[in-house]
């Protein structure tokens, strides 16, 4: 098989998977459309509510380890799964916010590990990425030193202030880790997912007023989570694709 016959194979294959891969994706859209369609914030505190809201999650968890195999569920199927729970303990937020944090701080830990793994180095390493991580991080310790006055005057501040600290250093140093990959979608859904945090935190901590404040906060998520999920599967693809050249 020469050069030629080889690109317009991969092409084709391309094809194929991302079609066959929107298919999958369709419950997640549908649950995504419920979600709206319901519109379960207004039913804070309710079963149905919890479990409408974590169900995108979960069935992007699916995606992944449909694809991946059962390993992701040490990576990016496992951080959704933690996700998931994490959108549970949220529709309670009187009483279970700190382990819906801690559910999303361990949910980074897994998107972390998987974005150093070799399913994500590149063949051409460059170091301009590397600039970018001084630039996140002083962003996420400036958010975290305008947060403190207010997080002293939240419920249980002996609690909150230490861990939305850790919480802020694990979501950047996700976002670091994902501008590393060099992958669009693992980026863009990194940096997504940090602004939907900033926006529920500056009105969970009544920072600020925005308007339609919950819609911003929910659209960016469940778009971050996607495109977190589609980079992961498209990191195997990549890989596959590479190693299917090589032998040709």
């Amino acid at each position: 098989m020469d050069i030629l016959e080889t690109d317009a194979y991969d092409r084709r294959q391309r094809r194929n998977m991302s079609c066959a891969l929107f298919l999958h994706l369709v419950p997640f859209f549908l649950a995504t459309c419920a979600y709206f369609y319901l519109w379960t914030p207004e039913s804070v505190g309710s079963s149905f509510a919890a479990g409408v809201k974590s169900a995108p999650s979960l069935l992007l968890a699916v995606v992944v380890l449909s694809w991946n195999g059962p390993h992701s569920v040490l990576g990016v199927a496992g951080g959704l799964i933690f996700s998931a729970v994490g959108d549970f303990c949220l529709v309670w937020p009187d009483q279970t916010f700190i382990h819906g944090m801690a559910a999303f701080a361990v949910a980074h830990l897994f998107y972390s590990l998987t974005f150093l793994s070799s399913r994500y180095s590149s063949e051409s390493p460059s170091k301009w990425p590397r600039l970018f991580y001084p630039i996140l991080f002083l962003i996420g310790g400036g958010f975290y030193v305008y947060l403190y006055p207010y997080l002293q005057k939240a419920p249980n501040p002996d609690l909150l202030v230490p861990g939305v600290g850790v919480y802020v250093l694990l979501i950047t140093l996700m976002g670091s880790l994902a501008i590393r990959t060099r992958r669009l979608a693992t980026v863009l859904g990194s940096l997504v997912f940090i602004v939907s945090d900033v926006s529920l935190a500056v009105q969970v901590f009544n920072v600020a007023v925005i308007e339609h404040g919950t819609v911003i906060v929910m659209v960016t998520y469940y778009l971050a989570q996607l495109l977190i999920a589609v980079g992961d599967v498209k990191a195997v693809e990549g890989k596959d694709d590479f190693s299917k050249w090589k032998r040709a």
